[in-house]
Order: C-alpha cells, then structure tokens, then sequence
C-alpha cells in the first residue's frame, strides 16, 4: 500500500537483486580474501578482544616466542593473564574497558597492594581484591550481584570478602573467543 503500484513490476526499487551487494561502483567483484587478509583478520580479532595495540601485541608474542612448547597456546595464555582481562573474567567489571579504567583509578589490588596497571600479568596464587574504600566496593558489588558469577576453572571467588584467587594458569581450552592461533602465528612470523 505504501509503494505504490511500480512494486507490482520486477522495476521496483525496494527490492531490486542489487540491493543486496555492498556499496560502491564495483560492490559486485568482491573476492573471497587472500591468505593475508584471514590471518590478518584473526590476529585483528585478538587485538581487539583484548584490547591491546600492535606494539603491545608484539611484545607478548615475541614473549610467546622465547616460551618453551606451542607458540600460539603461549601467546592466548598471557593474554587471559592480563589485569584488566582477569578482573573481567571474575565480574568485578561489566567489561573489559570498564575492567581497565576501574584498574587505572586504582580500584583493585594486587597481593595486598594497589596496581594500577592493566597489563600486569598475574601469576598462579595471586590474591586479587578491592579497595576498602565504599565507593570501590559498592562498584564491585553492583556488578557481581547476589549471586556467584560462572568462573573458568583457573579462577575462584569469595563474595563475601571480594577477593579473588589465580589456582592455575589458562590453557588453551579457557579462551571462549573461536580463533585459529596458528593462523596469528604465521602472521606475526614474517
């Protein structure tokens, strides 16, 4: 009723077959991407989860690099080991860049002393808490709720006390992102 009778034809501008092609004069050729352009694509993806720039990136794989075993295991295990990430995963944050500015006000600790760096990475024991302060605590509380939030095995929560604890290192099984590692790897070897 709203388009009138030319939508009866096969002229009809709202339903045209190349309405459906991206934008631009030559939205038709668009090719299946180059094996640059996926891993490009997969190590992009990375970044971004984690919220970590190209140089920062390259740190933690040339860390990866030197580790003994699987480079590309290596690599996601010290990006789940980040701060901000950790915080994140125990649900004293709704996200990851909340997670990261909560960290850089100062919010959590560390084993007992203020950290205010979201690319520490923790190791297996540490004690991560919030400050006494009520504001600090009142945030944490809002976002973990009354219930007990779903945890990954290589961390554990007291809600009473808001602490939590590091019990192992993350493997390979505890990142919940489907990428290929082996696709980032090749990229950053050349």
């Amino acid at each position: 009723m709203l388009k009138g009778a030319r939508c009866e034809t096969a002229k009809c501008a709202m339903e045209k077959q190349w309405r459906a092609k991206p934008p631009g004069m030559h939205g038709w050729r668009r090719r299946k991407g180059k094996d640059y352009v996926v891993r490009l694509r997969e190590k992009q993806k990375v970044k971004r989860y984690y919220g970590v720039l190209e140089r920062q990136f390259m740190i933690y794989f040339r860390t990866a690099e030197r580790s003994k075993g699987n480079t590309g295991e290596a690599l996601l295990s010290l990006l789940e080991r980040r701060f901000d990430n950790v915080v994140w995963k125990l649900g004293f944050a709704p996200s990851h860049r909340a997670a990261r500015a909560a960290i850089a006000h100062g919010h959590f600790y560390v084993n007992g002393r203020r950290l205010n760096r979201p690319s520490y990475l923790v190791r297996q024991g540490d004690t991560i808490g919030v400050k006494p302060a009520d504001r600090s605590k009142n945030m944490v509380q809002a976002n973990v709720g009354d219930g007990v939030p779903t945890l990954q095995s290589w961390l554990s929560l007291d809600t009473k006390t808001l602490e939590g604890n590091i019990t192992a290192m993350p493997t390979r099984e505890d990142v919940q992102i489907p990428v290929e590692e082996q696709l980032i790897i090749e990229m950053c070897s050349r």
